[in-house]
């Protein structure tokens, strides 16, 4: 009896499917099964997979819905107790997925968990992407256990004790079905970048519990669909993240922070257009004009999230600026002074 779905959500990913899923395949237990959903791919991503892997259930969509949306549909058709959203360029490794569902079956408070994620290009560092925990700081910022900002640490075991963390990477996370379905899954207005991170804080408002668990191991290649030197990857980070800020913060905080993130994101794209990045300086007053486009649809969303959230404040947000102590110096995880709430 199957227990968990192990979900790849493909968009012209067919050179990512030709690498990595015999691996997923080989290393991936009797008890799971595997997943393609298929976000309207325009290459030869469907015909690779009807004629290699005919096992593999596929789900198909017409057209590209994004991250968001391509998962919710796909989590829409689930029927196990737990799925395992994973990216087509994610490499795993044996014994990477018993260790993510034990810990599930340990807490039903426990939502989701995570593993460890390496760079598969530099083997022995983490992968900007999650590295082994995610976190923000109180303006919002999203940093990792082991990796801040632009400073990514190599992996020598100094992170590798199971903790709760703040939100899970959206290259490789484990989750309860119910759970996500629940919660109302990915945000389709986000399209795709901060998605999980807003799904984690509404199930931590919820009352559950996000986890890191180190003993899985997986290799993420990263920028496989949106360069990290993408200007649209840069509106939809910055939009994204205000509006994760609008629609879970509480009221009492919810005005100083965003006034106080407007100024900044204004100084820092004065910054790209002063080092000659004009596309970067316009993709931010892109997002600030669709953020305030969203609002009607945000305000909706927040109410909603306010009436059934369990806590006043979810935990394990970070006190202060990591903006403040990087550029003062500190530029590791375990570095970081001040304490978590």
């Amino acid at each position: 009896m199957k227990i968990a779905s192990v979900i790849i959500l493909n968009w012209n990913g067919k050179k990512y499917l030709e690498e990595f899923l015999p691996t997923l395949i080989l290393h991936t237990p009797e008890w799971a099964r595997i997943v393609v959903a298929d976000n309207g791919s325009t290459d030869d991503s469907l015909n690779f997979l009807c004629s290699e892997y005919p096992a593999v259930k596929i789900i198909s969509f017409e057209k590209n819905y994004g991250f968001a949306e391509g998962y919710n549909r796909a989590m829409g058709g689930i029927e196990t107790k737990y799925s395992v959203l994973i990216n087509s360029d994610v490499e795993v490794r044996g014994g990477w997925l018993e260790p993510l569902i034990e810990l599930l079956e340990s807490d039903k408070n426990i939502a989701a968990v995570m593993p460890k994620v390496l760079s598969f290009n530099e083997r022995d560092k983490f992968e900007y992407a999650g590295a082994c925990g995610g976190f923000i700081d109180r303006l919002g910022y999203p940093f990792c256990r082991g990796r801040i900002l632009d400073t990514v640490e190599k992996d020598h075991g100094q992170y590798d004790e199971i903790m709760e963390v703040f939100w899970a990477t959206g290259a490789c996370f484990a989750v309860r079905t119910r759970y996500f379905n629940e919660t109302g899954g990915f945000d389709p207005l986000f399209f795709a970048h901060q998605e999980e991170i807003d799904l984690c804080w509404r199930l931590k408002l919820t009352g559950y519990k996000i986890f890191v668990e180190p003993s899985s191991v997986v290799y993420h290649v990263g920028g496989g669909t949106l360069s990290s030197e993408s200007p649209h990857k840069l509106f939809l980070n910055f939009r994204n993240n205000l509006a994760m800020l609008y629609k879970n913060l509480p009221k009492s905080k919810l005005g100083l922070i965003l006034f106080i993130r407007m100024i900044l994101d204004g100084f820092t794209a004065i910054v790209y257009l002063f080092h000659g990045n004009p596309k970067n300086f316009t993709a931010v007053f892109r997002a600030h004009i669709d953020f305030y486009r969203m609002l009607p649809e945000l305000r909706r969303k927040r109410r909603q999230i306010q009436k059934t959230k369990l806590r006043k404040e979810a935990t394990l947000i970070y006190r202060g600026s990591i903006l403040f102590q990087y550029y003062s110096g500190l530029k590791t995880f375990s570095a970081l002074k001040n304490k978590f709430k």
